[in-house]
């Protein structure tokens, strides 16, 4: 699937990919990691404790977003997420709590993900822009195995992702203008976020992706990075 709109690569500087959902698969990450700290929970419990989970990180970085809450980087939110699951779960042990607490640095890439950016970067620099900490997003990508001319964390703007001052930090540190700069995501608030800023946009499908709006309109919508890099290539 793309869009009827299309753009010659040389249109493009550098392509930003989100990691978290769009590059390594997080739910199932975390899945693995919950069912590891709770031997024998079923998968209804499991569920249970990773909605919880990602509730509460929601919760703080609508906080944050709001000046709710003073920013906190990704290392300390997992870490609450973490001590509510297993509390929940009644898990008291410190050492299942600790790593599970690190899960997040632990996530598998998707099937296609190191190929199609190792095919993606032959034609364009490629960053990592991600919510994740300095520390997480060093771990993580060298965990999923994958390889960027530069990775980029949130944390050096204290926010997060859709604040504009996050995307600014991947056409700041390129030295490339934002509608030079490409946004690639499996999250149509990630992308809307993006386009704020100025910056091309395509939507990737993936099965953790939020959905798209009627209202949205990015430059590509596409199945997957292979049908991305197609489209840019002979477009």
């Amino acid at each position: 699937m793309t869009s009827s709109r299309t753009a010659p690569i040389d249109a493009i500087d550098v392509a930003v990919f989100d990691v978290l959902g769009t590059m390594v698969d997080e739910p199932g990450g975390l899945r693995t990691a919950l069912r590891e700290a709770v031997p024998g929970s079923d998968d209804s419990a499991v569920e249970e404790l990773l909605t919880e989970w990602q509730k509460h990180v929601e919760e703080q970085q609508d906080d944050i977003a709001s000046g709710r809450r003073s920013y906190v980087s990704t290392d300390v939110v997992d870490r609450e997420a973490a001590v509510r699951a297993a509390d929940r779960a009644g898990v008291r042990d410190p050492a299942v709590i600790e790593r599970l607490a690190t899960a997040p640095r632990r996530l598998p890439a998707w099937p296609d993900a190191a190929a199609a950016l190792a095919r993606f970067g032959q034609h364009l620099p490629v960053v990592a822009l991600s919510n994740a900490s300095h520390a997480a997003l060093l771990r993580l990508n060298a965990y999923a195995d994958l390889r960027w001319h530069l990775a980029l964390s949130a944390e050096a703007a204290e926010a997060y992702k859709p604040a504009a001052s996050v995307y600014q930090l991947a056409f700041v540190a390129a030295a490339t203008p934002p509608e030079r700069t490409l946004m690639v995501a499996a999250h149509a608030s990630d992308l809307r976020g993006a386009q704020a800023a100025g910056m091309r946009t395509a939507y990737v499908e993936r099965p953790v992706g939020d959905p798209l709006r009627a209202s949205d309109d990015f430059d590509w919508q596409v199945g997957s990075i292979d049908e991305l890099i197609d489209s840019l290539t002979t477009g």
